[in-house]
């Protein structure tokens, strides 16, 4: 399990993915992705902050109450709360490279999927 943003940091950073820049927006170290908030660390809670919908969020909360959760600053926005040593890798690994891929041009993600050989 991850229990803090330096080893969610290096985690996300161990998929070597491109276009993923370190940032410091509202004064907190975050990752970017093609210039878009990526991947960071609540300040408001200690926790990693993950995109998801209304209704996913909604059933993650439900579903695992103790894992994850929603801080009032969030309420209005796509995003779950994940709790410090909770971040399951298997969970994240494929949500870190969706919301990667959603992050990335299309015209660019396509020519690098085709790079990649997936293409």
């Amino acid at each position: 399990m991850i229990g803090d943003w330096e080893t969610l940091k290096a985690f996300a950073l161990s998929l070597n993915l491109p276009g993923v820049t370190l940032a410091h927006p509202w004064g907190h170290e975050a990752l970017k992705a093609h210039g878009k908030m990526w991947c960071w660390w609540s300040p408001y809670a200690d926790a990693a902050v993950f995109r998801a919908d209304i209704d996913e969020r909604e059933m993650l909360m439900q579903a695992a109450p103790d894992t994850y959760f929603l801080h009032p600053h969030y309420a209005n926005h796509p995003l779950v709360l994940v709790r410090a040593g909770r971040i399951d890798p298997d969970w994240a690994r494929p949500r870190l490279i969706r919301q990667w891929r959603d992050a990335a041009p299309k015209r660019w993600l396509k020519a690098w999927e085709a790079e990649q050989g997936h293409g």
